[in-house]
């Protein structure tokens, strides 16, 4: 089990903290480039669409062949992504590159493919702590790359800072090796065929108040994590000010993963989300409400770091305490592509309403009518496991 959580965080600290400060190349791009806002936000957004549409395509493959060859692929394909991404000099070939291949390489390297492993790995009442580790790891990574990420755009050019992140990408590989898995690991049980286990997931109506809630989730931390930097710019603060704020989250997040996955023991997994989804509406108001200071931006920062990613370990330990972990990479990726239509939605929408009204604050409310309508569809959540008589065992 430890060579599995260190490799399995190790991989999503480089996966998660190479994508957490994508938003700092927004302005160094469009200005380099000629680009406007909503160019280099609609390739985030593609991005982040294309990561959940290959999401399950990648748990399916990982589930059924084992997350090694998912890895492999997936940390190539990030590797050439970020190198075209700088090489890229139409908005064409900038979508294509930092938004379909680098979207198709997180599919194969971040949390549904690392958690389906976990789960299968790990006892069924020590999982949500585990995914909670994982998802810390992940935080810490952001911590630890926005500002090695602000340090070589400011020191190296934003094109070579993105051919060392492209380097970076290739640690995956070696990681990798640690995540192999027994041969017929996902098979043990009562086996189900694929398309059962989709029948069965959509028919359910909490694994579809799981992928609303999730859609809100993504919409939140796009629209943050790319626009916050240029929104903090307009205000008058100096680039420092965004670095830290990134920096921030990723801290706090190590915390609020590990206390969500934590919880997840000990209390409801649902009202633990029906919480982070409040108290994230209760945050952005107050922000909006005070005056715009580094001081008001950090603790803004601090408090939405904390509940960033803390809904993962709970909302996958749902995943696979209702339906088990045989296909768990495959029915996470398809919450997951719920998260990432809201991601897309909250990159777009960003650039799209700033470059037709001149302001962010429009996107923000919606931002907070959103944790309302996630906090609510929670609370009906069932996470007692799903009835299978028909299945044989294996």
């Amino acid at each position: 089990m430890k060579q599995v959580l260190l490799c399995g965080a190790l991989i999503v600290t480089l996966s998660m903290g190479i994508r957490h400060g994508f938003g700092l190349w927004l302005q160094p791009i469009t200005m380099d480039r000629g680009w406007s806002r909503e160019t280099f936000a609609f390739a985030l957004a593609i991005q982040n669409l294309a990561w959940g549409l290959a999401g399950p395509l990648a748990g399916m493959v990982a589930d059924r062949f084992g997350a090694f060859r998912v890895l492999m692929v997936g940390s190539v394909l990030y590797a050439a992504g970020l190198v075209l991404m700088a090489l890229a000099t139409s908005g064409l070939g900038f979508t294509g590159s930092a938004g379909l291949l680098v979207g198709m390489a997180q599919a194969g390297t971040t949390y549904a493919i690392i958690y389906g492993v976990i789960a299968r790995q790990v006892a069924p009442e020590k999982r949500s702590w585990a995914m909670g580790v994982a998802a810390a790891a992940g935080s810490f990574g952001q911590f630890l790359m926005v500002p090695l990420e602000s340090w070589l755009i400011g020191g190296w050019g934003w094109q070579n800072a993105l051919f060392v992140l492209g380097c970076l990408a290739l640690v995956i590989v070696p990681l990798a090796y640690g995540l192999k898995e027994p041969p017929g690991a996902a098979h043990s049980g009562p086996q189900q065929s694929i398309g059962a286990a989709l029948r069965e997931a959509f028919a359910y109506p909490s694994f579809r108040l799981l992928m609303a809630g999730y859609f809100v989730c993504g919409f939140q931390l796009a629209f943050i994590g790319v626009h916050m930097p240029s929104y903090l710019k307009d205000n008058g603060m100096a680039p420092g000010v965004a670095t830290m704020a990134l920096a921030l989250i990723g801290l706090f997040n190590v915390f609020g993963t590990y206390a969500a996955g934590t919880l997840g023991e000990r209390m409801a997994k649902r009202h633990i989300l029906v919480a982070i989804y409040a108290l994230r509406a209760v945050a952005i108001v107050a922000f909006l409400s005070l005056p715009p200071t580094p001081l008001s931006v950090y603790i803004f920062s601090a408090a939405m770091g904390f509940l960033w990613l803390s809904t993962v370990p709970p909302t996958n330990a749902i995943v696979a305490q209702i339906f088990g972990v045989q296909y768990m990479s495959m029915l996470g990726g398809f919450v997951f592509l719920s998260h990432q239509v809201g991601s897309f939605m909250g990159v777009w929408l960003g650039g799209k309403l700033y470059d037709t009204t001149g302001s962010y604050d429009p996107v923000w409310w919606v931002a907070v009518g959103l944790s309302v309508f996630a906090a609510l569809i929670n609370l009906p959540v069932r996470e007692t496991p799903i009835l299978r008589p028909q299945l044989r065992a294996a």
